[in-house]
């Protein structure tokens, strides 16, 4: 049965590295189901490990400490970090994690902007000329400020001001970018930093700004991921597809249905007419959509729904044998809600919210 598989094993306390290790020697399985095993540990892979297994390596991958990527608050998203190292290896995980991602039906939570899913089909399939670029398309300020509004908003400012731009903002054809504590300037173009820029060339020097912070800086970075997911879903299909249909294949839709996720959960010890159960979708199908998505997220994972839908979750509702002073429990590796039998709709409302609001990964903030 294993030559049907790509079977991952794996330590806990070596997630990353020996990820990067099985993926490597098994890149010829690359399309085969993925099943993983967590070493010294006797679950069966029945889902809930392999959706573990990319929770774990993703929030361990994306962690500001590990200095991959870049969590930009005001937008809400990721990007690649601009730091130089000697091997990109692990930006090819990444690539390769989100391809399994799609090829096995997982939805990751991943927040990359528009532009990257631009990137990531350019071209849609990889050239067999090596020395062709890959992972560069024509980038404005829009994109920009898709990731970091406050620059985008800067430009837009020096490309609409009515002064002289030479004095005003006595800027030169360079840019500047801290690494490691140290500031380390770039021309953006040859003797840039000797470059004035003026009411006359500031359309260049945006263009070639916004250029260099979302295709040169990080060129190595992007290649790297962008060879690590065509290595699983290189396919012709890629061709017909918008960027903004493969964010949907690989984070899912934001559009939420709750009356569909209604129809389709499962339960565990509860009846769909038991009260508890009564009280649980009226309080969420009342609640605003902020606190909807939060529901999602606390017990998938993801606030966002796969491409089938609702149904596709297999969300379950389990009763939890516990006193009712107790909050939910999520197993997110099963989308599965463990909840006690409230007494009340105020009650079980109270304890949801708190429940949803203030998880972070495994346990409460």
């Amino acid at each position: 049965m294993n030559i049907l598989f790509l079977n991952m094993k794996v330590r806990r306390t070596h997630l990353v590295s020996d990820s990067l290790d099985e993926l490597t020697r098994k890149r010829a399985d690359l399309k085969k189901k993925l099943k993983v095993t967590f070493v010294g540990e006797a679950g069966l892979d029945m889902g809930g490990l392999t959706k573990e297994w990319f929770l774990l390596l993703i929030r361990q991958i994306f962690h500001p400490d590990y200095g991959m990527f870049t969590y930009h608050k005001d937008s809400h998203c990721h990007w690649f970090s601009s730091f130089k190292c000697d091997n990109y290896s692990e930006f090819r995980l990444v690539g390769i994690l989100m391809g399994l991602a799609v090829y096995n039906s997982i939805t990751l939570d991943i927040r990359f902007p528009p532009c990257c899913y631009k990137k990531l089909l350019s071209p849609p399939i990889i050239p067999s000329d090596q020395n062709i670029p890959v992972g560069i398309c024509n980038v404005t300020v829009d994109d920009l400020c898709q990731i970091m509004p406050e620059l985008a908003h800067g430009l837009s400012e020096l490309l609409s001001h009515e002064g002289n731009v030479e004095e005003d903002f006595y800027s030169t054809f360079q840019v500047f970018q801290e690494e490691f504590g140290i500031i380390k300037s770039y021309n953006l173009k040859p003797g840039g930093d000797k470059i004035s820029v003026t009411n006359q060339n500031r359309k260049e020097y945006v263009q070639l700004y916004t250029d260099f912070l979302l295709n040169k800086s990080i060129y190595k970075q992007f290649a790297a991921f962008y060879y690590g997911f065509h290595s699983v879903c290189a396919s012709n299909a890629l061709m017909l597809l918008r960027p903004e249909e493969v964010e949907i294949l690989v984070c899912g839709s934001p559009d939420l249905d709750m009356h569909a996720l209604q129809r389709s959960t499962q339960y565990d010890g509860y009846a769909k007419t038991d009260l508890t159960i009564k009280y649980f979708w009226d309080v969420v199908l009342g609640f605003p959509l902020d606190l909807q998505k939060k529901l999602l997220h606390f017990t998938t994972g993801s606030d966002r729904v796969p491409v089938g839908g609702m149904a596709d979750l297999n969300f379950k509702i389990s009763k939890n044998e516990t006193s009712t002073n107790c909050l939910p429990v999520a197993h997110t590796c099963f989308n599965q809600l463990c909840l006690p039998p409230y007494k009340s709709k105020k009650d079980l409302k109270q304890k949801l919210i708190i429940g949803i609001s203030n998880s972070e990964g495994f346990g409460l903030e």
